[in-house]
This record gives C-alpha cells, sequence and structure tokens, in this order.
C-alpha cells in the first residue's frame, strides 16, 4: 500500500467536494475555513540518526554473533559500517521514528507546524480575523485546528480539540475523507452561529485544499 503524503492525501474528485463543501460552509458565516494537508510536522532528525544507530547496532551485534566475531574491535566499525544503510531504510520508512520520538515530541511538532502555516498562508489576514485553520499532518495521522483572534473571542478551544479528535481518528482508520467532511459541516454550523454573513461579505481565504 503506497504511503500517504500531502499529494495523495486526497484523490482530485475528494479535494473538488472538499472544496465545494467549504463554499457551502460558508455560505452562511463571515467565518473563513481553509484546510491543509503536509507530508509532517517535522524531520524529527534526532531520532532519525537515534534509529538508525539502534537499528545499526542490532544488525551488528547478529553479524559478530553469526561469524563468531564478538570483540569490541569488530563490533563498533560494523556499526559504523551499517550505519548509512540504517539510516536509509529509517528514511524510507518515516513511522518509525514516531515511536522514538514519544507522544509529546510529536504532539508539539504538530501544533507548532500548523501555527507556522497559519502565518505562512497568511491566514491572519481576514478582515474580521475569523479565519480558521484545519492542518492535517500525513505521517503523524494528526490534526490540529486553529482560530483567529475573532473566533477565540467566542469559541472555546475544547472545540477546536473535541473535531481535531474526531478526524484524526476518522484518519487513523482510513476514513480521512469522510472525517473531514464531518468536521466541515460541524464547523459551519458553529460558524454561522456564532459569525452570521454579513450582507458586505466577501471569500477572503482559498477554499481548495493546500499542500
Amino acid at each position: 500500500m503506497k504511503r500517504k503524503n500531502a499529494s495523495n492525501f486526497f484523490s482530485e474528485p475528494e479535494r473538488e467536494k472538499i472544496s465545494t463543501l467549504v463554499k457551502k460552509a460558508e455560505l452562511e458565516t463571515s467565518g473563513e475555513i481553509a484546510v491543509m494537508v503536509v507530508d509532517a510536522s517535522d524531520s524529527y532528525r534526532e531520532t532519525e540518526f537515534l534509529g538508525a544507530l539502534l537499528l545499526s547496532a542490532f544488525i551488528a551485534l547478529v553479524a559478530a554473533v553469526s561469524l563468531h566475531q564478538v570483540t569490541i574491535w569488530s563490533y563498533i566499525p560494523a556499526v559504523i559500517l551499517f550505519w548509512f544503510p540504517a539510516l536509509l531504510f529509517v528514511r524510507r520508512f518515516p513511522r518509525y521514528k514516531l515511536t522514538l520520538a514519544g507522544k509529546t515530541r510529536v504532539v508539539e511538532a504538530v501544533r507548532e507546524r500548523a501555527i507556522r502555516a497559519f502565518f505562512e498562508k497568511k491566514l491572519y489576514r481576514t478582515r474580521e480575523e475569523t479565519g480558521v485553520l484545519i492542518f492535517i499532518s500525513a505521517l503523524e495521522h494528526k490534526v490540529w485546528i486553529l482560530g483567529d483572534r475573532g473566533i477565540n473571542e467566542r469559541i472555546g478551544p475544547q472545540l477546536w480539540q473535541t473535531l481535531a479528535g474526531e478526524l484524526a481518528g476518522n484518519i487513523r482508520e482510513d476514513h480521512a475523507f469522510e472525517g473531514l467532511c464531518a468536521v466541515i459541516e460541524k464547523l459551519g454550523a458553529v460558524l454561522e452561529e456564532h459569525f452570521p454573513r454579513a450582507a458586505d461579505d466577501t471569500n477572503e481565504l482559498p477554499d481548495e485544499v493546500m499542500v
């Protein structure tokens, strides 16, 4: 099965439906919904090297035992020799890095990347500060929902955490598209309640999935 990344996380027909659903959700609200998918929130470089070291050490140990050459003078060079292919392996299968990184490190990485994306894409520039970012990190299977200042004055973070948790659960069960559609609909209803559409409202953020 092909590993999901930002470019293939949603199919083209799914992207079109998501864009249509965002437009529909924004019809009755001045709130602006943006969806973004990234390959990963961090390179986790420290765990990448640690994972390669542990793997190369294990392979070197197996090789040393098999060849009956269990000495420090043969083991250390073997670890160094196997470190490079081990590093390539860890990079080829990056989810192994997440186990070594730990839950707290991963959650913090996704949070920081979502905040950076919010400012990189200038989502804070809406007239009434009513932008909401649904941020999906493909590698981590995690979601972060971030509201602008105008949104957060009326809606507490508990809602974002609940919706993000629902979507993340759907992603882990390989129902990312269905989960995202449900979250967009719920978010649209909440925004309509707190931020009804003004007569002069304009569409200020892209409706398409950003990668």
